[in-house]
């Protein structure tokens, strides 16, 4: 994995084998970015990265001027490399090892942008749960959007608060918002 654009542009993060992780790809990450840029000020979000694994989404975002990043993984080896990463690319990132469901349930903070990339073999109505789980908390801020990545066997496409829908190779970006 390779850092796209920024400060950090071309860094190469690798990922230790026994982590179990399936970072997004950067054709994929640079689209993704490219239509963040277009419709926010990246250094001004504040964001929320579940699942997050070895922190492809969060260093782009924290290369790119971002410095209110939240990277949350329930795997112990995940946040340990965050951390170790963030470190060595003398960037601040909060870690917090713990079930996306779970902080979900229990985190009082609001967010801009809240990205989340799931196992693409996770179930459909868990995918809903996720979704659900973020605007019936009322975690995101006025215009703030919730970006779910997953596989072509994952449908969304008829969740109400859908607003578009971005295909990349294998990978498809999921954009929800709050709805007037």
């Amino acid at each position: 994995m390779r850092i796209v654009s920024g400060r950090l542009k071309g860094r190469r993060i690798i990922a230790p084998n026994h982590l179990p992780v399936r970072p997004t790809t950067d054709m994929a990450k640079e689209a993704l970015f490219n239509i963040l840029n277009n419709n926010y000020f990246i250094e001004d979000l504040k964001v929320l990265d579940l699942f997050a694994g070895i922190g492809s989404i969060s260093f782009e975002f924290a290369s790119r001027g971002c410095d209110d990043i939240t990277s949350v993984d329930a795997h112990h080896a995940c946040i340990k490399f965050l951390e170790n990463t963030a470190k060595a690319l003398n960037t601040e990132l909060t870690t917090i090892k713990s079930d996306a469901f779970k902080f979900l349930e229990r985190n009082n903070q609001n967010f801009d942008l809240i990205f989340a990339d799931p196992p693409y073999d996770m179930e459909q109505n868990k995918f809903l749960k996720l979704i659900d789980l973020v605007f019936d908390r009322d975690l995101l801020n006025e215009d703030g959007v919730l970006i779910i990545e997953h596989g072509k066997n994952t449908d969304l496409s008829d969740h109400n608060r859908l607003t578009q829908q971005r295909k990349y190779g294998s990978n498809i970006f999921s954009f929800f918002e709050k709805q007037e």
